[in-house]
């Protein structure tokens, strides 16, 4: 008997301990850790990523991905709140477009510039520090009317274009008065012979193709798609409304070189970004620890400084919903020849002086493609609902479904009652009212909605494949 009681005692301990470390939220710390004192409860976070969702416009139909990605955005909130709760850093982490991805997913889907390995450089010292150089304490082009608003290169690889139409965009401007957004698209689709589009590329490989091609059309003309497509031959070598002369590169390894070069036009730079906190990097100078395994195509449109601390102002392409209003600044006059994040290994330049080529006849339309079949969302290998909707178990048993019903709502909430269901936006699920909230507490909401019976999977059969279930 008392081997027996033992034996429970400790199975009891076990159990005991297991409950508690699931019970502690990887975004519930206390005092043991960096971020003193911070506690934030499982419903606080779940409303923070409802938030996040609205703001951003995200919503998931996949099986079992809201419920991934809000892991995931807890780790990312854990690892934000420690790192901002640390004293003198000269810059913040936040929720931004990336908080709901891995740090391996952002370097996969987002990163894709390409090292120029074997490549002939364009040298030239037109940018050497030479004694007697002038140069302003600060610059910022964006002031200057050089830089268009910030774009989105979207899941696509394709950095390496954006960084360099900002830099031709600049030169473009700043030789002619006019400021002109290009087509990422065309560099995306038509510049083959080394760059790989969405899989990476490098600027000089770019700044070559416009060249040779005798100019770059618009964006307006050739609008990104973020994506792989086939070259329009026809804008392609019909549709040039701006050229560059030549380009060159900033010699290396210099930020003094760097600064000049930026001093007198927006350059295009090659950085390390794949670190956690260029990834959540939401405003300040970004001091962060990086190396020199340069993976993303950037422009440098200005420096300054700021509380003694000198910085370089870099526009990325991911959209204005990352750092601030996409940009970031970048410390600058590090103590590594090849400057934060090898930020002064490989850049370079376009040079212009002549003018643009003569206007284009306008572009014929291109053809509407066929729009593609509703997909269903996938219940499971037999069963799935109608498009834009989302599966809910009706009759579970363990881990198993033995029969689905269909929300009429895209990643909706599936209520406990197995019977009705309530909007993403309104996650709270009052079964006895029959009504959703937002907030637990909260008096407005909206009526819940009623499942209707899901079908077979060959119902489908037209159709592709999602899936969206709970």
């Amino acid at each position: 008997m008392a081997r027996l009681l033992i034996l429970f005692t400790f199975l009891f301990a076990v159990v005991s301990a297991a409950a508690a470390a699931e019970d502690m939220s990887i975004i519930t710390y206390d005092e043991q850790h960096p971020a003193k004192g911070l506690v934030r409860s499982e419903d606080e976070v779940k409303e923070m990523f409802e938030s996040w969702l609205v703001k951003h416009g995200k919503s998931y139909n996949a099986v079992d991905e809201k419920d991934k990605r809000f892991k995931i955005f807890k780790d990312n909130l854990k690892y934000i709140d420690e790192k901002n709760s640390l004293e003198n850093r000269s810059y913040k982490l936040g929720l931004n477009r990336f908080a709901d991805i891995t740090n391996e997913e952002y370097r996969t889907g987002y990163l894709g510039s390409k090292t120029r390995r074997n490549m002939v450089t364009s040298k030239s010292d037109r940018y050497a520090p030479a004694a007697g150089d002038s140069l302003p304490d600060s610059i910022d082009w964006r002031e200057k009317g050089a830089v268009t608003g910030v774009k989105d290169q979207g899941s696509c690889g394709s950095c390496w274009a954006f960084s360099t139409i900002a830099a031709v965009e600049g030169v473009n401007q700043l030789a002619t008065g006019n400021l002109i957004s290009l087509s990422e698209q065309e560099l995306v689709d038509c510049d083959r012979k080394i760059n790989q589009g969405c899989n990476g590329g490098d600027m000089d490989y770019a700044f070559q193709f416009i060249i040779k091609n005798g100019g770059i059309d618009s964006e307006e003309d050739y609008p990104y798609t973020g994506k792989d497509g086939k070259c329009d031959s026809y804008r392609q070598n019909n549709a040039k409304v701006a050229s560059i002369d030549g380009y060159e590169d900033v010699p290396i390894n210099n930020e003094k070189a760097l600064q000049k070069a930026v001093a007198s036009q927006p350059v295009s730079v090659a950085i390390e970004a794949g670190g956690y906190d260029f990834q959540l990097y939401t405003s300040g100078i970004f001091t962060g620890s990086c190396g020199t395994d340069l993976d993303h195509g950037v422009a440098a449109v200005g420096y300054g400084s700021e509380n003694g601390v000198d910085y370089w102002i870099i526009k990325n392409s991911w959209g204005d919903y990352w750092g601030e209003k996409g940009y970031v600044r970048m410390q600058r006059n590090v103590k590594a020849k090849t400057g934060l994040c090898g930020i002064a290994m490989e850049a370079s330049y376009p040079t212009k002086t002549g003018d643009n080529p003569p206007p284009s006849p306008p572009s014929p339309p291109s053809p509407t493609p066929t729009p593609p079949s509703p997909s269903p969302s996938v219940c499971d290998q037999f069963n799935a609902c109608p498009a834009s909707t989302t599966c809910c178990c009706v009759f579970p048993f363990g881990n198993y479904c033995f029969a689905w019903g269909c929300c009429p709502l895209d990643s909706a909430v599936c209520c406990e009652d197995h019977y009705s269901c309530c909007p993403h936006d309104y996650p709270v699920c009052h079964v006895r009212s029959g009504t959703c909230t937002k907030k637990k507490n909260n008096p407005l909401g909206v009526k819940a909605m009623t499942r209707i019976p899901a079908q077979p999977m060959w119902a489908f059969k037209n159709a592709g494949k999602k899936g969206t279930s709970s």
